[in-house]
């Protein structure tokens, strides 16, 4: 793990000005070892990918990666582009990750709060019912849409040979980005994806934060009622 310390960067998060005082860089391998370990929240938490293979993946094109979400909040996509600011005057591109980016703030009291993760997002391949083969989003859709915000390619990590009993909880969206909205916040009442299974769907939830916290974050309970978000 590589340390480097920071100046002051302010940002609108957790409605705070962010003083980040350090970051580290994980590997690549040691940042695959800790997705190795991702539990789903259901099913008895198997580990999702113990038959999968997991690997970095340089310079995506974004059309590439097929969206499940229908909505980016306006917010994190300025949290991601501010992010890719600093770290570029740090040397380090944030779409170009090789492992993950920890990095430590001062919160309102002054007292350090991290590690927060940033990683490359996770993609997991998927066969659609015609025979298609996907590369769906996991976790890191605002990277993802801050990426083509800029219009640039993106690293991923890629889960590919997935156990078939445990695909993504939400299906793609059919007209891929086309159907991904923009929004100031979550109107209540929001479908945000297509779940596998609306009576049970948080079984399929993988449960990154356990391995990197702080990668999920929460949202607003937005979905129909009928969800039981």
């Amino acid at each position: 793990m590589r340390f480097t310390s920071a100046s002051l960067f302010l940002i609108p998060w957790k409605v705070i000005a962010m003083k980040i005082l350090r970051w580290a860089c994980l590997s690549t391998e040691e940042t695959l070892k800790r997705f190795q370990q991702t539990r789903l929240k259901g099913f008895e938490q198997p580990l999702v990918y113990e038959k999968a293979t997991l690997s970095l993946k340089p310079a995506v094109a974004t059309d590439r990666l097929i969206p499940a979400q229908r909505y980016v909040l306006q917010e994190d996509l300025d949290f991601v582009l501010r992010l890719h600011d600093f770290f570029k005057a740090q040397d380090i591109d944030i779409f170009a990750l090789e492992g993950a980016l920890l990095f430590w703030i001062a919160d309102e009291n002054g007292a350090e709060d991290g590690p927060i993760p940033l990683c490359p997002p996770l993609i997991e391949t998927e066969t659609l019912e015609n025979g298609e083969g996907i590369w769906l989003i996991n976790d890191g859709m605002h990277r993802v849409a801050a990426a083509r915000a800029l219009g640039k390619p993106i690293h991923i990590i890629l889960a590919d040979g997935v156990d078939p009993r445990f695909p993504y909880y939400a299906r793609p969206l059919s007209a891929g980005w086309e159907d991904v909205a923009t929004l100031e916040a979550l109107p209540d009442g929001f479908q945000k994806k297509t779940y596998r299974d609306p009576e049970n769907y948080k079984a399929l939830f993988r449960d990154f934060n356990a391995v990197f916290p702080g990668i999920q974050k929460q949202r607003k309970k937005s979905n129909p009622e009928s969800f039981k978000a």
